[in-house]
């Protein structure tokens, strides 16, 4: 029974962590746009900078603790 309880903290936390970073880029997407005076854009280059962010991110993660 203490396996599945680790593993739904784990993803408990995670989830609640990733929506908190979502909505924090959010909002700073939203400030640098109203500082520009228009409306949020994200271009193609910026998209896959953000998507090799995230993978770069995930492998990183995916490597703790695997000595």
């Amino acid at each position: 029974m203490k396996e599945k309880n680790w593993k739904a903290s784990t993803l408990a936390i995670g989830t609640v962590i990733g929506a908190a970073v979502g909505a924090l880029s959010a909002y700073i997407l939203i400030q640098r746009a109203e500082a520009d005076k228009s409306k949020p854009k994200l271009t193609a280059g910026e998209g896959v900078q953000v998507g090799l962010s995230v993978l770069g991110l995930l492998r990183l993660i995916s490597g703790i603790g695997s000595d």
